[in-house]
């Protein structure tokens, strides 16, 4: 089956939260799923830039719900407000879309000292995951949906050299590091929930080649995009079957089922040898809780 929002049911009830949201693979999801009934809790660094979707979005769907808060996922402080917030203000959250991402930025940290790729597209989403996790669990039927990448495939985590203080910047590896990190993420937090009552799923998902505004950086990747890239109507689908899909199982990971996961429907497809590694996704735990400080 060549599975379409068709295929999404009626969300009304439900609250998502989407990060990153104001442009690409989250604004689609948003615009999505706000149109099947959601109240979408949009988590941004610039209100402006959301209000300015959202009334987009309000064009195509004049009832959506849409709350838009403040959020810097790479400061964990700006991720504990965030989430005393939601805590607070909600009683039920449905879907965490863990989206939001940086990609072959420049080298600099985060005001916590992490490199900017890995603290930004990891770190940041460990910690709110840990502080929204006691919704979730009190919300039936809830999920997490960690967004990763076909970069996943050349990451290789230097655990002695974390944040490149010794090594010569590499702006692609650092990103390809922080893809496979969501990978391990994903399946060491699956693990560790599937004996929990009421743990919601945890699940993975990539875009393939998408046509985005990530790869503004990278001048030969954004030319190829134009060729290759496939539209974000499509690109956002593996990110929302695992969202609603009835069939989705906790460690799953969703991706485009064309030639080498580029292009094409949404389908259950494998990550890497590496990314299944337990000792190198127990590593990384551990050195996630240790510099954020954050316990699960």
């Amino acid at each position: 089956m060549n599975w379409t929002t068709q295929q999404i049911p009626d969300l009304s009830g439900k609250t998502i939260i989407v990060t990153g949201a104001t442009s690409g693979i989250g604004k689609e999801a948003v615009k999505v799923l706000s149109g099947k009934g959601a109240a979408i809790i949009m988590p941004v660094r610039n209100t402006e830039k959301a209000k300015s979707v959202y009334a987009d979005i309000l064009k195509i769907h004049p009832n959506a719900k849409i709350d838009i808060r403040n959020l810097d996922l790479s400061s964990l402080k700006s991720i504990r407000s965030f989430a005393d917030e939601i805590n607070r203000d909600y009683d039920r959250l449905d879907v965490l879309i863990n989206n939001a991402g940086i990609m072959y930025c420049p080298y600099s940290k985060t005001p916590d000292g992490f490199e900017i790729q890995m603290g930004t597209n990891h770190l940041g989403p460990f910690a709110l995951t840990a502080h929204l996790l006691p919704l979730l669990t009190k919300t039936p039927n809830a999920r997490i949906i960690n967004t990763s990448s076909l970069a996943h495939l050349t990451g290789n985590i230097d655990f002695e050299d974390f944040n490149w203080v010794n090594r010569k910047y590499q702006t692609m590896q650092a990103y390809a590091d922080s893809k496979i990190a969501n990978l391990y993420f994903t399946y060491e937090l699956a693990k560790k929930l599937k004996d929990q009552a009421n743990a919601p799923l945890v699940i993975a998902a990539h875009p393939g080649w998408t046509k985005t505004e990530l790869d503004r950086h990278h001048g030969i990747a954004a030319f190829i995009s134009t060729i290759v890239g496939q539209k974000v109507e499509i690109g956002v689908l593996p990110t929302l079957r695992a969202a609603v899909d009835r069939e989705v199982n906790s460690g799953d990971y969703f991706g485009p089922a064309g030639f080498r996961g580029m292009r094409g429907k949404p389908v259950k497809v494998k990550s890497n040898a590496v990314s299944h590694d337990e000792a190198l996704a127990k590593k990384l735990w551990n050195i996630s809780e240790k510099l954020t400080g954050i316990h699960y």
